[in-house]
């Protein structure tokens, strides 16, 4: 009996232990928030002292700190570490607030990220300050974006659409009134049209006319139809569309100066127009010209999507621009054009000179992550403004289906702009679902 009864409690440790490895590998949420975040916090909580004075995080203490220590306490003066003020757990890892001493810098934990890690046995970590003096240490107890998983209230709203996750764990959302404009850049099977894809379907939800100039005769975009409130399948057409939208622009600013406001947000809300995003499937298509008959064309479009990016920011028209490549090669005001594109993601890259283009005018640093995603991630890129901040980030994974779904159901939300009628795209009839008859005898038994 005793035999059988230890032979049940090791099957049973064993049984566990499969369990827990198996859920650390298929359930990484699960098994941080049951294993992971408890003996972590238990780690950071035992050696955060200890951690802080080997990797040379700490000062040495004031004058009079150390005059108490001494007479006072009576004991040896010790340097001094940051000041833990906050700690708690999240669903992807640790979060810390400290208050940094006199002395120390956010650059200084910064770099010593690596070193913080190994010793407290986490994925990663990243400094983020958060005011003077302040710094948040964000902990993530495994890799986020091997299977990116976003938050249930991560939702749109306002001009705000979340559309991927970041490497440390938080939503990487696109906020049109921040950041008006952006460019997206990525080779083919890098991931680049399910960003696009995540970003229609949370724009689709809002009060937002969403205009497409996809010159690949609509391949991408003309599934999203419903929801389009212009659509240019070639670059006669999206020369025209461009051209109003300009115009669509300058009326805007009369509207502006008659009330004497700045920018649209001033309006009364019923006076004020729905916002516009003009969403480039392939920039390079607008610049190419196969013949000098069609140099005018393109001067028309690249004058105008300039004019855009330079002015439109202040009455609610907004630029999403997407290529593989967008150099100086494309021709003249090229250069120009992406200046003016604040926001900047790059995918996997075929070359490094591509990611140089996106990056290497608002965060250098970035360069390099960006030309060593791996080809195995679809969906992964660096994201960077022009404030110099850059971080990992993956949209997850959206089916064509889902978000064509999703612009049928919020077709309603197309707003009125009589300029844009023209260029509407025309919605093909779902076809009706025939049911065969019902046999009225029964098949034959071979």
């Amino acid at each position: 009996m005793a035999d059988l009864s230890t032979a049940l409690e090791v099957s049973g440790a064993l049984t566990g232990a499969g369990g827990v490895a198996y859920m650390k590998v298929r359930a990484p949420r699960a098994y941080w928030k049951l294993v992971g975040l408890p003996v972590t916090w238990c780690r950071f909580a035992s050696q955060y002292r200890t951690t802080m004075d080997v990797c040379g995080l700490t000062v040495q203490p004031s004058g009079l700190r150390a005059f108490m220590a001494r007479n006072v306490a009576r004991s040896e003066v010790q340097p001094v570490p940051p000041k833990i003020r906050q700690v708690r757990g999240t669903s992807t890892g640790l979060r810390v607030t400290l208050r940094l001493p006199a002395g120390l810098e956010p650059a200084d934990i910064a770099a010593a990220c690596e070193r913080l890690r190994h010793a407290w046995g986490v994925y990663a970590v990243h400094v983020i300050p958060t005011k003077p003096g302040y710094v948040e240490l964000r902990m993530t107890g495994y890799d986020v974006l091997r299977r990116v998983q976003m938050p249930r209230k991560s939702m749109p709203r306002d001009l705000v659409v979340p559309v991927a996750l970041r490497d440390d764990g938080t939503v990487y959302e696109r906020d049109y009134r921040k950041v008006p404009h952006a460019l997206t850049l990525g080779a083919n099977q890098s991931g680049k049209s399910m960003y696009q894809r995540n970003l229609i379907k949370g724009l689709a939800q809002l009060p937002v006319a969403l205009v497409g100039i996809d010159c690949k005769r609509g391949v991408e975009q003309s599934r999203y139809a419903a929801r389009l409130s212009a659509l240019a399948v070639n670059a006669d057409d999206a020369a025209s569309l461009v051209e109003v939208l300009v115009a669509e622009m300058e009326d805007r600013f009369d509207l502006l100066a008659k009330h004497g406001v700045s920018d649209l947000w001033g309006l009364p809300a019923a006076l004020r127009p729905a916002p516009v995003v003009v969403l480039v499937d392939e920039i390079a298509e607008l610049f190419l010209i196969s013949s000098k008959k069609d140099e005018d064309r393109r001067e028309r479009i690249v004058t105008g999507l300039i004019r855009l990016s330079q002015l439109s920011r202040a009455i609610g028209i907004y630029l999403e621009i997407c290529g593989q490549r967008f150099g100086s090669e494309l021709g003249k005001g090229a250069t120009m054009l992406r200046a003016q594109l604040t926001g900047r993601v790059v995918h996997r890259v075929n070359d490094k000179q591509t990611a140089e283009m996106g990056l290497n005018d608002v965060a250098p640093e970035a360069v390099p992550a960006a030309s060593l995603i791996p080809a195995d991630r679809p969906g992964q890129a660096v994201a960077a403004d022009s404030s110099g901040g850059w971080g990992r980030i993956r949209t997850p994974q959206t089916s064509e289906a889902e978000t064509v779904a999703v612009c049928g159901e919020f077709a309603h939300l197309i707003p009125d702009l009589p300029a844009l009628d023209p260029f509407r795209p025309t919605v093909a009839p779902v076809p009706a679902q025939t049911v065969p008859p019902k046999p009225t005898t029964a098949p034959a038994i071979p």
